[in-house]
């Protein structure tokens, strides 16, 4: 698995979470955040139970590829 580290959250206390991942064999993208506990958040989502969600801050977009207009392949 070759994952390469887009970005991580530059306001995050001591640098540990959120982060962006990409994982260039599978061409997915793999996302470090803060775990959604509340109830209420969760009832809102169509959740398989083989899937999970994580919350991560509006300014990490910055570090997903297509939005700066960068090819994953040209990355």
């Amino acid at each position: 698995m070759a994952l390469r580290m887009l970005g991580k959250d530059p306001e995050s206390p001591e640098g540990k979470s959120p982060t962006v991942y990409l994982d260039d064999e599978k061409d997915t993208y793999l996302v470090q955040g803060w775990k959604v506990d509340d109830g209420e958040r969760r009832a809102q989502l169509d959740l398989p139970g083989h899937e999970d969600v994580v919350e991560i801050p509006r300014r990490m977009v910055q570090f997903f590829l297509e939005v700066n207009g960068v090819d994953r392949t040209d990355a």
